[in-house]
């Protein structure tokens, strides 16, 4: 208890010096869990919007699909599986039939994804209802961003070329009926959805699907006749190693104020050596061990910490939690850096996040402390006392 107390008011005696430290860790401290916090926010956004949006508990993909080669297209379609019928058949699951097509917006040709889906389904967030009740031969639903680059508004006309499975070319005009506003590029650009019946007689292809979408309903279903299971974690993890990606390079700035912060206590623990030197000669003339000594001035530096965490919880936990509710607003371009983030980011700070960077500043800033003071196991009182160190 003599040591704390020595500590504490050879710290608070220290004046400005001591605050000056103490701030710029604070902002380190702050920082670090407002970065990772947005990151992690980030993240969990992205999830969220892709599970409502495209992916559902699940999804079961015929074995010869391959989301990023188009050219699998073509034959990768098949029956459903017995199992997935009957799931299908209560609105457990959404079978999706896709295949490539083209339309010809304003005399340009463009290669588009076309999309079957039932109608009816409430398994994903996408608005198909329209396509049910639209009164038209062929009704489509697209995104904004295909809407933009072609041009496109509800109640036009499209015509779109595919291939069925007799591989002949055929033609029609898909009217657009609904234009959905969603933050998953991946449910939009480039793609037209249609009513799965309606593609199935279009393609030829009657009871067959590319995937299905599995729901709350069929969460105990993970094996179907050979078809291939993907489950969350698998269809995340492009989401995980971008933010991964972005989240090591954030960690430049917030490692380079530590660092600085780090800097400011260890030279300011050689400078208190230096100083100090007669003090340390009297404690020692007065009882004091070595060992106390290193003690007394390693808990001096570790004070340090407990100030900044304390500072930075006073004007930190505010503006964290105000970002929080308000979020980052984002420009109409955001989601081009490949992450579904919407208008706005909104931070999430968890507890795990703010006790890790909580025990890193402690931990980092008690060993640079700490390390300096290992001048003082060789040093003998009367050295000090004439204002001596080895």
């Amino acid at each position: 208890m003599l040591t704390f107390k020595l500590a504490l008011k050879n710290v608070i005696g220290a004046g400005i010096r001591t605050w000056l430290n103490v701030i710029v860790l604070s902002l380190a401290f702050v920082l670090i869990i407002g970065l990772q916090g947005l990151y992690q926010g980030m993240a969990d956004r992205a999830k969220d919007a892709l599970i409502q949006m495209e992916l559902g508990t699940g999804q079961f993909w015929h074995p010869e699909y391959d989301p990023y080669d188009p050219l699998t297209l073509e034959d990768s379609h098949g029956k459903i599986p017995g199992n997935l019928q009957k799931a299908a058949a209560r609105g457990d699951v959404a079978p999706i039939l896709v295949t490539q097509g083209t339309i010809y917006p304003e005399g340009r040709i463009k290669t588009i994804a076309l999309k079957g889906i039932p109608p009816e389904q409430d398994i994903l967030a996408l608005p198909t209802q329209p396509m049910e009740t639209a009164a038209v031969e062929i009704p489509g639903m697209i995104g904004t961003r295909m809407a933009k680059s072609a041009n496109l508004e509800a109640g036009d006309n499209i015509t779109v070329r595919w291939r069925d499975a007799q591989g002949t070319f055929d033609a029609a005009d898909v009217t657009i009926v609904e234009i959905m506003h969603t933050t998953v590029s991946s449910v939009d650009n480039g793609q037209i959805w249609v009513p799965l019946e309606k593609l199935r007689a279009m393609l030829g292809m009657q009871g067959e699907a590319t995937l299905i979408v599995r729901g709350e309903g069929a969460k105990h279903l993970t094996n179907a006749g050979g078809w291939v299971f993907r489950d969350l974690p698998y269809l995340t993890k492009s989401i995980d190693e971008i933010v991964q990606t972005k989240t090591v390079a954030g960690s430049i700035v917030y490692i380079l104020l530590l660092g600085m912060a780090l800097l400011a206590i260890f030279d300011t623990q050689v400078l208190s050596l230096w100083r100090r030197r007669q003090e340390m000669g009297t404690l020692m003339s007065l009882g004091m061990t070595r060992g106390m000594l290193i003690r007394l001035f390693t808990l001096e530096g570790a004070m340090h910490a407990i100030l900044a965490i304390l500072i930075g919880a006073v004007y930190g936990i505010p503006i964290l939690t105000w970002f929080a509710k308000t979020g980052f607003a984002m420009p109409d371009y955001g989601d081009d850096f490949g992450i579904p983030m919407g208008e706005a980011l909104y931070p999430a700070y968890g507890a795990g996040l703010v006790l890790g960077t909580t025990l890193l500043v402690f931990i980092t800033v008690t060993i640079v402390s700490y390390l300096p003071t290992r001048k003082i196991a060789d040093l003998e009182p009367t050295d000090a006392l004439r204002g001596k160190m080895s």
